[in-house]
């Protein structure tokens, strides 16, 4: 913990859409600080989905955000000698951070020979999370079973 409060920077919001989410998932597809080749990213993968769906992109993608998001996760505590799994509550903030982290992953391990750029494969991840299924949701329904199973250690959250 720091002795001195620190000013945590604010995150400004994206060009096109005005987004604090949009910019944030830029920043998290940002490579080696090529930030125009994840913007690029990004905004084809916007402009695909409102192709294919024929809605506005950022309640797609905001939709996908709230279904991929956990609500609950575990974390360890060492109590005594052992180590229990105790399931904790995520914050609105860390859930954002988990939902768009999840659906970057996910859709960096789709296969190359389905999808020819990660524009595609991002934006097959976010139609999944939009209709609920895919590895983004499959990983937060596993999160969320976790946290389910180890509720008996809920006492130890302190």
């Amino acid at each position: 913990m720091p002795r001195r409060a620190y000013a945590k920077r604010k995150a400004q919001p994206d060009a096109q859409y005005q987004s604090l989410a949009v910019a944030k998932l830029i920043n998290l597809i940002m490579e080696s600080g090529k930030k125009m080749l994840a913007e690029r990213i990004v905004y084809d993968m916007m402009a695909e989905i409102e192709k294919e769906k024929k809605m506005a992109p950022m309640e797609v993608l905001d939709t996908a955000i709230a279904n991929i998001g956990p609500r609950f996760i575990v974390r360890p505590r060492r109590v005594g000698g052992a180590s229990y799994m105790v399931p904790r509550e995520v914050t609105p903030h860390h859930r954002l951070f988990l939902a768009m982290r999840w659906l970057v992953d996910a859709a960096r391990e789709r296969s190359n020979k389905e999808y020819k750029t990660f524009s595609a494969k991002l934006k097959a991840e976010v139609l999944d999370g939009y209709d609920k299924k895919g590895a983004a949701f499959d990983k937060k329904m596993q999160s969320e079973k976790l946290a389910e199973a180890n509720k008996v250690f809920a006492h130890f959250n302190w």
